[in-house]
């Protein structure tokens, strides 16, 4: 950053009404790296082990009329190699100028663009750069963009914008080395329509006198971790570090579906050591949002549709709070690397889930979770049930699966079994301090795990084979089992309707979210129509707002040709974006040629309300051409 762009910062920032004001002006941003070699990352096109960027700093505007991001990144770097040029990710945005430090112009060229990657940005630098600033423009094209019409939003009253950067996108709405194994701090100006509140995953500032919100994150994160959104926000604080936004009409609901959450902070420190990211927030983003939730420090981003009104499906917000440690903290160099993040946070989720609420029902959501894996997992190749996955040639997302995240945490749920949980603990909470604010690889991992668990006792080192689970596919033969007296309850219950019991006589009251996706999970493949029509009547799955257990019926509609609920899935599909919900509906269409003709032509109607990345996997799962 610019010595006169950081003061005008700082000075803009104190203007603001609700910016703390500064005794001593504090570093906007620090070299993040020493000089170790980053691992080669496919899916990255720079080369950070000769010129490495540490900090960029964002000057936006959001221009909803035209659907165009524009602005300028001011990229700080450090220089291991003098003769090499700046090397960046691009894709999708269109380059202005770039210039150095001393305001001239900087040569620069993109090279061929290939499809998955987009383009390299070749900076060539003068012997005294160690910042340039890039002046550009998002187009049709920035995949990681997503912006809502007023029609598309709860309260229908003013226009939305969020942007969703993992794995490759980030790429796509800021030009930048955009690898996990690059951490950068970051800052941002960021103007809007007045109407409009801006937020993004740092530290807020709020609007300044100039109309700009400001932004800081000292600490170092990977790129794709760089998230805003913008829309009508209201916020509800929950606790003196934690709060959510949402639109107007469902702010308060959401806070209340979301009131255990300083108790599930407090039970991860407890865990896992201390909250390193000072506040916690969350916001709720329209349901076209194609994730559950994405853990952007201090800002999980979250779906409406884990608002079930029973808190039962919190899950989540234990599963992006555990990010805040596993994923923000210690992050996947490479996305090969993947199953670092996400085993390590189901594990943690897990743990979280069974200190604030009970062991119950995290052995409830553990044995669901084991027995959705084993489904999916019929339906994968091969190389996608691999925890340490090659993903050369293809896109980080089509390795996206259930499999790192529950396969991986079934991997530590192992060595928790062989060494014990104290043990285990210990070795947890080490491994997290020993790596915080890095990015490591799953070599990295291994290292750290013989000399601190195995050397502990190389007896019980050897009754887990390292290479079954983590280069091989399936589940090895050890992977823990779980016991659920919850889902016991709904086998017999299950069993006593398919003897002949009404569906109006079975024992449901107090059931919950997963036990009632279990009992739809293992209804016989060749249930009736009518008794179909029977459960409907009883339990209303058709009508129900359960975005979870709606999901599951659809896909027994679909399965079974349940007329019924024709209209419902045409509804749904048209409605919500996220990924999770529309390949197994999309997915189970596909199987006959009726159901792929009646896909396209949903599909048609809705793809334009989709984000990029659920965009992509239904694209090719319909064959679908843009």
């Amino acid at each position: 950053m610019s010595r006169l762009w950081t003061a005008a910062l700082l000075c803009s920032l104190a203007a603001c009404a609700s910016v703390p004001s500064f005794e001593e002006p504090a570093p906007v941003w620090q070299p993040a790296f020493t000089p170790r070699e980053l691992p080669m990352d496919l899916h990255s096109r720079s080369e950070p082990n000769r010129v490495r960027v540490t900090h960029v700093d964002l000057d936006l505007t959001l221009d909803f009329a035209a659907q165009e991001l524009r602005g300028a990144a001011e990229l700080s770097f450090d220089r291991f190699d003098a003769s090499a040029p700046l090397i960046l990710d691009t894709q999708g945005i269109a380059i202005v100028d770039i210039v150095g430090p001393d305001g001239r112009p900087r040569r620069w060229r993109l090279t061929e663009e290939d499809p998955i990657l987009g383009a390299a940005l070749v900076v060539e630098l003068a012997a005294e750069d160690h910042q340039v600033r890039i002046a550009y423009h998002t187009t049709e094209r920035s995949g990681a963009l997503q912006w809502l019409t007023p029609e598309q939003t709860a309260d229908r009253k003013q226009p939305f914008l969020f942007t969703q950067g993992q794995s490759i996108l980030t790429r796509t709405w800021i030009p930048l080395q955009d690898s996990p194994g690059v951490r950068v701090t970051y800052s941002a100006a960021v103007r809007a329509p007045r109407e409009l509140t801006v937020v993004m995953s740092a530290e807020q500032f709020g609007r300044g006198e100039d109309g700009a919100w400001r932004f800081r994150m000292n600490q170092a994160i990977p790129p794709y971790l760089i998230a805003l959104a913008a829309g009508d926000l209201a916020f509800a604080e929950i606790s003196e570090r934690c709060g959510v936004y949402a639109e107007p009409s469902i702010v308060q609901g959401a806070r209340d579906e979301l009131v255990d959450t300083e108790a599930m902070i407090q039970a991860a420190e407890r865990l896992f050591g201390p909250y390193r990211w000072e506040r916690y927030d969350l916001i709720m983003l329209p349901p076209s949002f194609p994730f559950g939730g994405m853990e952007n420090p201090r800002l999980t981003f979250a779906t409406p549709t884990i608002l079930a009104g029973d808190k039962s499906l919190v899950a989540l917000v234990a599963h992006e709070l555990a990010h805040s440690w596993s994923g923000n903290l210690v992050t996947n160099a490479t996305w090969r690397d993947f199953w670092l993040n996400e085993g390590f946070t189901v594990y943690c989720e897990q743990r979280i889930m069974e200190e604030v609420f009970d062991p119950a029902r995290s052995e409830l959501e553990k044995s669901l979770a084991r027995h959705e894996l084993e489904l999916e997992m019929k339906d994968l190749e091969p190389w996608q049930q691999v925890l340490h996955i090659d993903l050369a040639g293809k896109n980080p997302d089509d390795g996206f699966s259930g499999v790192p995240y529950e396969k991986g945490a079934l991997f530590l749920r192992r060595l928790e079994q062989i060494w014990g949980r104290p043990e285990f603990d210990r070795f947890l909470k080490g491994y997290f301090d020993g790596h915080a604010f890095q990015s490591i690889t799953t070599e990295d991992f291994l290292a750290w795990l013989r000399a601190r668990l195995f050397a502990i006792d190389p007896a019980k080192a050897k009754s887990i084979d390292l290479e079954a689970w983590l280069e091989q596919p399936s589940l090895p033969a050890d992977a823990p089992r779980f016991e659920s007296r919850a889902l016991a309850d709904v086998d017999r219950e299950r069993e006593r309707w398919l003897a002949g019991t009404s569906a109006a006589e079975l024992q449901t009251e107090g059931w919950v979210t997963q036990q009632w996706q279990h009992f739809i999970h293992t209804l016989p493949a060749d249930v009736s129509n009518e008794r179909l029509v029977e459960l409907d009547r009883a339990f209303g799955f058709t009508a129900t707002k359960n975005c979870e257990i709606l999901c599951d019926w659809l896909v027994v509609a679909i399965r079974r040709r349940y007329l019924a609920a024709d209209e419902r899935l045409s509804q749904f599909l048209n409605q919500v974006g996220r990924r999770k919900f529309l390949k197994p509906l999309y997915g189970e269409l596909v199987k006959t040629p009726d159901g792929l003709a009646r896909a396209r032509a949903i599909y048609a109607e809705a793809r334009p309300r989709y984000h990029a990345v659920s965009q992509g996997t239904i694209d090719k799962l319909l064959g679908w051409t843009p």
